[in-house]
């Protein structure tokens, strides 16, 4: 060229260089080439436009693996990418190596890859000669770093055993990729095999089960704890003539064996086992062994998740009991599912006893903590209401006898670091079949909740006591009511509540949407409760605490059918009646709130809220002068009768003679004014002398809405219940 003329083009310069141009865009999925980037590629020499898939179809699989990890390495630390490509034929041979240089962008808006670069043919050493990868370039390094970078992560991901086999399986190396693995193993002087790739089940049965001692490399590599490189088949067959003959058939030119060690420790061996020659360089040889140290932590961490899981499962399978033969008249289900995070472990059970009476028991609980601590004091304390309540103790005597054992094995060790102090929550159930009669004992549990055979859901107040294990000498009051036909009992832990950042108001109005609605037997009840908090649907009824833990979840239901009633809903429509009872006795004054919650829960479907709070009046008034006025107890009976046009009746019922009758209270006095407040707010009222004792009862009419007046007119009480309507209702409110 001379002084003065103009310089050539770019395009000329390249093409004296024998180097093409190529551009892709991962947007469109286009690749452009000039003409001497085609020639490269093996396609007429021209300008083209190809799809990924027809540049894919050009370069060997491994290196096109290779391009998409060095691309976004150099695109994250903007940097050049380098990479050597081999160019393949129709019949899967290799026509050329090229070396690619680019620049790639990543388009955020976008969401892809842009590049611009060059493509130049290099020559390329024939594999396993002396002159085979003598140097490492640029290009090669970056592709180890990347890939190294792929795996650690994809290996670190890995939870299981065969995950991690499946991840080593698929790992693409830099230009000297394996086309079998096999992952050794030891157990006693033996050497198993963990898993394999690209191999046969039958191939590999001469090398499982190999005594350590063997002449065989991976053997070798057990015992020294250093890795074996054989780069031919010569190499190997002198070194190892006994094993060659069934290592021949497998036609691979170069292996390699690499301890797998953890701590200092070889767990086992690795065997990278290739096609075609490998000199196995020192930067070979450092990818490999880097894998291998890879491999062993993910194989160490994946026993050890695998063995924890297995002791998990083993030990609540243990500790957790079937449900046994079926009860005649009733159906129980129960479901336990582990908290969400950890060792998948800790102290909520459930059990069924059977006990000497022929009736049986139903406990549910939850020991405080989700560790290895709480499941073990759990199957303690399981064991030992189960050996109270079978030598016949009745519900207060089994968990007075439950807190004591576990407070002796919580307070009374002597080495401080066992000393680990805990207590339980716990409720006790023993049900009579013939009956449905239900005696319950509380220790620190939610109350059970009683789905009526209308569909009524309400909470179901019990007496109870301290969480079991805090005080010794705790006491456990018992407290007596009947299963109806065609009710439902719901025992659980908090779990099932509070699950989902809920509180227990929130979490029990989510759960008693789904018990009303639900129509189906147990099983299908059990399973909804569940789905509501751990399924699909959980995701749409969030707490309003920020606190998103989970809580391990235990869950019984006992049905009770009969008498036209069963536990599996039918579709014929549901009986118009909805009725409760409580027994308040003289020492349990603080049980009238219980009444007043429980008449709410009755009615909270009622229409007018102004009826509800006169209703919850009058049972606090009428129950309160029970407890006042006579040395008896009082039996509050609640009844909802009717689809249309609802009536509420409420009797309180107690075993005094004394009939009530009016007082004229003056304008100071605390009381007096009983049966003021029954004839202002109740629709009809009266009184009934019973053979011993009395019953007062009162009804109200449902009205449209709040502030009505009621569908009927106070009606006169009958003539034998308040003759001259002059008795009074000597009342206390509280």
């Amino acid at each position: 060229m001379r002084t003065g003329e103009p310089l050539p083009s770019v395009g000329d310069v390249l093409a004296a260089l024998a180097t093409g141009l190529w551009h892709w865009d991962t947007a469109t999925g286009l690749v452009s080439v000039d003409a001497e980037a085609a020639r490269l590629l093996g396609l007429p020499p021209e300008s083209a436009t190809l799809t990924e898939a027809q540049t894919r179809a050009r370069l060997h699989p491994v290196d096109w693996n290779e391009i998409t990890g060095v691309v976004q390495l150099a695109a994250a630390e903007g940097t050049l990418a380098e990479v050597r490509i081999r160019i393949m034929d129709p019949r899967g041979n290799v026509l050329r190596v090229v070396r690619s240089r680019s620049k790639p962008s990543f388009d955020p808006e976008r969401r892809a890859y842009e590049l611009i670069g060059t493509l130049q043919e290099v020559t390329e050493p024939t594999p396993g000669t002396a002159a085979g990868r003598s140097t490492v370039t640029g290009d090669w390094r970056r592709s180890r770093e990347a890939f190294l970078l792929d795996a650690g992560r994809a290996l670190a991901e890995a939870r299981s055993t065969a995950e991690v086999l499946r991840v080593a399986g698929a790992l693409s190396m830099p230009g000297f990729s394996p086309d079998g693995l096999v992952v050794f193993g030891v157990e006693g002087d033996r050497l198993t095999i963990i898993g394999h790739h690209g191999h046969q089940p039958g191939d590999i049965r001469p090398f499982s089960d190999m005594p350590l001692a063997a002449d065989y490399p991976a053997a070798e590599v057990v015992r020294s704890g250093r890795a074996v490189y054989v780069a031919s088949p010569e190499q190997y067959e002198s070194r190892y003539p006994a094993i060659w003959p069934y290592v021949e058939r497998f036609g691979r030119h170069s292996w390699a064996f690499l301890p797998l060690t953890v701590a200092g420790r070889t767990m086992g061996a690795w065997m990278a086992a290739f096609t075609y020659p490998v000199a196995f360089t020192p930067d070979e040889r450092a990818v490999l062994t880097t894998v291998a140290r890879m491999l062993a932590q993910a194989l160490s961490r994946a026993g050890a998740a695998e063995s924890e899981r297995e002791l998990t499962e083993g030990l609540q399978r243990s500790m957790l009991p079937s449900l046994g033969p079926e009860i005649p008249g009733m159906r129980v289900a129960a479901r336990y599912i582990p908290t969400g995070g950890g060792l998948q472990v800790g102290g909520d059970w459930y059990d069924m006893i059977p006990l000497p009476s022929g009736r049986f028991a139903l406990v549910i609980g939850d020991v405080q903590g989700h560790d290895v601590r709480a499941a073990g004091l759990m199957g303690q304390l399981r064991i030992a209401l189960r050996a109270y309540a079978s030598e016949g103790h009745r519900p207060d005597a089994v968990l007075s006898r439950a807190s004591r054992f576990l407070h002796g094995i919580t307070h009374d060790s002597r080495d401080e670091n066992l000393a680990d102090l805990r207590f339980a929550t716990c409720v006790y159930v023993e049900a009579d079949p013939a009956t449905g009669m239900l005696e319950i004992a509380r220790a620190g549990h939610p109350d059970p909740a009683i789905r009526m055979a209308d569909g009524t859901v309400m909470m179901r107040p019990t007496a109870g006591g301290l969480p079991l294990g805090i005080d010794p000498d705790a006491d456990y009051p018992t407290t007596r009511f009947a299963l109806e036909p065609g009710e439902t009992m719901m025992l659980c832990t908090d779990g099932l509540i509070e699950t989902g950042g809920h509180d227990m108001a929130s979490g029990w109005r989510r759960l008693r949407a789904v018990l009303e609605d639900h129509d189906g037997d147990a099983e299908t009840l059990a399973d909804a409760l569940v789905q509501a908090v751990h399924g699909p649907s959980s995701h749409h009824t969030t707490g309003p605490l920020a606190d998103r833990r989970e809580d391990g979840i235990a869950l019984v239901l006992l049905c009770r059918a009969g008498e036209g009633h069963d536990c599996v809903d039918t579709g014929t429509a549901r009986p118009a009646v909805r009725r409760t009872l409580l027994s308040v006795a003289q020492d349990e004054p603080e049980r009238i709130a219980e009444a007043r919650q429980h008449l709410r829960e009755l009615l909270h479907d009622w229409a007018s809220a102004e009826q509800v709070d006169s209703a919850v009046l009058l049972v606090s008034e009428m129950v309160t002068n029970v407890l006042v006025h006579t040395d008896a107890d009082a039996l509050l009976l609640a009844e909802v009768a009717g689809a249309d046009g609802r009536r509420l009746r409420v009797e309180v019922t107690d075993a005094g003679d004394d009939l009530p009758h009016r007082r004229r209270p003056g304008e100071l006095a605390s009381s007096g004014r009983g049966l003021m407040l029954i004839e202002l707010l109740a629709d009809t009222w009266g009184v009934d002398p019973r053979g011993r004792g009395k019953s007062i009862w009162f009804e109200l009419y449902e009205s449209a809405g709040t502030g009505d007046e009621g569908l009927a007119a106070p009606v006169v009480p009958v003539e034998s219940a308040a003759p001259d309507r002059a008795d009074g209702y000597d009342d206390e409110a509280p």
